[in-house]
């Protein structure tokens, strides 16, 4: 499982998520792979609108499913 960073997008460390878990995001390799592209929330895990993701950059991971 890897973990990226909400705010830079980087991959970062499991001591880093546990020092930042609100912006950190835990994601999983996926077999199904499409080309939709999905906003989540940092914080809680769900997926959110594109204008939730635009009005909070720094909580919102981008993904290209």
């Amino acid at each position: 499982m890897a973990n990226r960073s909400a705010i830079t997008g980087r991959y970062i460390s499991n001591a880093a998520v546990a020092r930042h878990p609100r912006t950190s995001v835990s994601t999983s390799p996926s077999g199904n792979r499409g080309t939709a592209t999905a906003h989540r929330s940092a914080i809680t895990g769900r997926y959110v609108a594109p204008a939730t993701a635009t009005r909070h950059p720094k909580t919102t991971v981008t993904e290209n499913r």
